[in-house]
């Protein structure tokens, strides 16, 4: 053996024996995470403290949705299903009404309803503990055809090491031979307007438990009327205390979206926490008869309470 290979021979016997000690370490940190998938069902991602988010897509449910959304401490931000508002599903999307027909509530509690159906879920999970969602949407009258169609699109990150993850959302909606209306209940000073008036589209239902609730735009904490607010901004955080934690989702709306900034629709109560980019609370939306429109958000999981600065933070990157 030469000099030179004696002089490197300490070096690369220590380096060997770090990359076998930190090799169980890496595994370790690697089974952390598993996948928990119910054939036509559900997708979870699992970690330590339980499950970090699920998604579900069974047949027999009102619509798609995301719960839990939880931080990878365990605690859960999100609520499916509430007593005062059974047809909230955590992290969902629902039209309001198209074509006049109520598509938010079941049918028949508030007049015939039409029918959210979905089709052809492709759910990957990968190594990396990100998953890509894939599925289409219709939008039935009863004994009809669909008026409308859509391909949705999510990609869910891996939980970062601060313990942030997104889920980027886009959804393509097409309308069918005929125009679609896409409407929401009316407005206070509209005919017909009620209180809470406005609401429509991606929305989350916060845990009731969450204590100190608070919402900022990226323009800052928002004004409220009693318990709510409307108001257009490019980005929405709301947060709380949950098992004595402070954490939040935000909502960035893509500078591309219709009536981007999104007018947002806020209501910060107990038990009622909740919070929508409301892509139509100021007016109905006609699409034409064979146009497509498309809505892009990226919905951030957090731990902690984020202010206008983050938001903005995150809202820049996701807008290049």
């Amino acid at each position: 053996m030469t000099r030179r290979a004696n002089r490197l021979y300490p070096t690369a016997l220590a380096l060997a024996v770090v990359l076998l000690t930190a090799a169980p370490a890496v595994q370790a940190a690697d089974r952390a995470w598993q996948w928990r998938e119910t054939k036509g069902e559900s997708v979870a991602l699992v970690g330590p403290r339980g499950v970090l988010w699920q998604f579900n897509y069974a047949k027999g449910q009102p619509k798609p949705y995301f719960h839990p959304l939880a931080t990878a401490d365990g605690q859960v931000l999100t609520e499916n299903a509430p007593p005062d508002h059974a047809w909230h599903h955590a992290l969902w999307f629902a039209w309001k009404f198209v074509n006049g027909l109520n598509y938010w509530e079941p049918s028949g509690k508030h007049g015939a309803g039409g029918k959210t159906e979905w089709t052809n879920v492709r759910a990957e999970t990968r190594d990396d503990h990100s998953a890509h969602i894939v599925m289409d949407v219709a939008y039935r009258p009863p004994d009809a055809e669909p008026v409308l169609t859509e391909k949705r699109v999510v990609d869910v990150s891996a939980p970062g090491a601060s313990g942030v993850y997104r889920i980027d959302w886009t959804a393509t909606f097409t309308a069918g031979a005929k125009d679609v209306v896409l409407n929401r209940t009316p407005l206070p000073g509209e005919p017909g307007g009620k209180g809470w008036g406005g609401y429509a589209g991606l929305s989350v239902r916060l845990a009731n438990n969450l204590a100190e609730r608070k919402a900022v735009s990226n323009d800052g904490p928002v004004p409220l009327e009693g318990d709510k607010y409307r108001g257009k901004h490019t980005a929405m955080d709301y947060s709380g205390l949950v098992g004595g934690k402070p954490a939040g989702i935000a909502i960035l709306d893509h500078p591309t979206n219709l009536n981007a900034p999104t007018p947002w629709y806020v209501i910060v109560g107990k038990p009622m926490s909740y919070f929508s980019p409301a892509v139509i609370c100021y007016k109905p939306h006609t699409l034409k008869a064979g146009k497509s429109l498309t809505l892009r958000y990226r919905v951030l999981v957090h731990p902690d309470r984020w202010d206008a600065k983050r938001l903005m933070k995150e809202y820049d990157a996701f807008a290049r």
